[in-house]
């Protein structure tokens, strides 16, 4: 059973309708035994976007990464411009060997330090509801890389 955290990005309604799904996915399957995603962890003792919030989000955030077995990531972005928190967040886990598990909906080109640093690869949602996290079957990127 695995822990895993979610690296995605969520400030337009088309990138949080993509996260809701995937959390509804990781939720109906029975390999996962929790995931943590900040978009539903922004409250804080701080008032939001202030430097004390910023510390308490990125502490909790960069604990929840350490905690995890493996990393979920949508990949995503608005056109070829990758999310810089989606970004670090991936740097984060590969740099702690952590398997990362990528959606990717759209058709874009994906920058080789993330196509290279997956673990495994998909364009549908619905395959994180059957995924066997026990197993951990690799899967490559299949797209355009830049």
């Amino acid at each position: 059973m695995a822990q895993i955290y979610v690296a995605s990005p969520f400030f337009s309604p088309e990138q949080v309708d993509r996260v809701k799904r995937l959390e509804a996915a990781l939720e109906a399957n029975p390999t996962v035994t929790d995931f943590y995603s900040p978009r539903l962890h922004q409250d804080a003792e701080h008032e939001q976007f202030t430097k004390p919030w910023a510390t308490e989000i990125f502490h909790r955030d960069m604990g929840q990464i350490a905690a995890a077995d493996v990393i979920v990531t949508v990949i995503d972005f608005e056109a070829k411009n990758l999310d810089s928190g989606t970004a670090y967040e991936l740097g984060v886990a590969t740099m702690s060997d952590k398997p990362i598990l990528a959606l990717q909906e759209k058709n874009e080109a994906v920058n080789l330090m993330i196509t290279e640093s997956m673990h495994w690869y998909t364009k549908n949602v619905a395959d994180f509801e059957t995924y066997d996290f026990n197993q951990m079957t690799p899967g490559e990127f299949v797209g355009e890389i830049l």
